[in-house]
């Protein structure tokens, strides 16, 4: 089974850019997208074979999640339950027979660290809602969870260190998740391959230089480990600021 996710960085954007040569060459049979920065009805998506499921913030042209599947999910659920999260379209969250999958974009701090305070309760909250599913049965998650875990995971720690994405109190959010029975998949495979990350400045072509962040993942819970078949960033692939990443995973036994 393949999956993807994109942060696509404004859906109708993208479409202008090669969105639907690249969905089509991916191929996915689960293909994740955040920041779609969308309302309800403003984009139709002609996707034979796919089920679509969209979580559209209530602010115009802001955040914003979809998921298109080939396999249509038990039940399906928007938002993690909990009041002050759930009106910005961050979370679709799918459930199978197997496990539950979920899509994310995670709050971005913000220039000043000015979100910050409200991004580090979103965690908490976000992993308690991850631990109650994962009590059901395995999850897989992923999306732009705006966090550059590891000096490895960026062209530039040093100077980033205070910097949204990357400040200490980020970053040990991430260890405690990744502690409490999940596992970074990227990792799982390439655990210390430098220079590979999903994320680009527009400025100082950082692109071009390869001056990027790891900031997109696909986190699994650690009993699926056995089933994992292959990870991917497709830097190849453009039409946002990120890249889309890869999960491959075999059919349960």
């Amino acid at each position: 089974m393949k999956m993807i996710s994109w942060n696509v960085n404004g859906l109708r954007a993208a479409m202008g850019k090669g969105f639907m040569d690249a969905f089509s060459a991916l191929d996915a049979d689960i293909f994740c997208l955040q920041e779609t920065k969308l309302q309800e009805g403003q984009i139709q998506m002609d996707l034979p074979g796919y089920y679509q499921y969209w979580n559209y913030a209530e602010k115009k042209g802001y955040s914003g999640t979809a998921v298109f599947t080939r396999r249509e999910p038990l039940s399906v659920r928007y938002g993690i339950g909990m009041e002050e999260f759930d009106h910005e379209g961050r979370v679709i969250t799918l459930e199978y027979p197997d496990f539950f999958f979920i899509t994310v974009y995670t709050p971005n701090a913000q220039d000043g660290l000015t979100r910050l305070p409200w991004r580090l309760r979103w965690e908490d909250a976000f992993l308690a809602y991850l631990k109650a599913l994962d009590a059901e049965k395995p999850v897989i998650f992923c999306g732009d969870l705006n966090v550059a875990h590891r000096e490895i995971d960026l062209k530039n720690p040093k100077t980033n260190v205070h910097n949204a994405g990357f400040t200490p109190e980020e970053r040990e959010k991430m260890t405690v998740l990744l502690g409490s029975g999940f596992l970074d998949s990227f990792r799982f495979f390439y655990p210390d391959l430098r220079d590979a990350y999903s994320w680009w400045s527009y400025r100082f072509h950082a692109r071009e230089k390869n001056a990027g962040w790891r900031i997109d993942y696909f986190i699994v819970s650690e009993r699926l480990k056995d089933r994992l078949a292959g990870a991917r960033i497709h830097n190849e692939i453009f039409g946002s600021d990120h890249c889309p990443v890869e999960l491959e995973l075999t059919e349960n036994a």
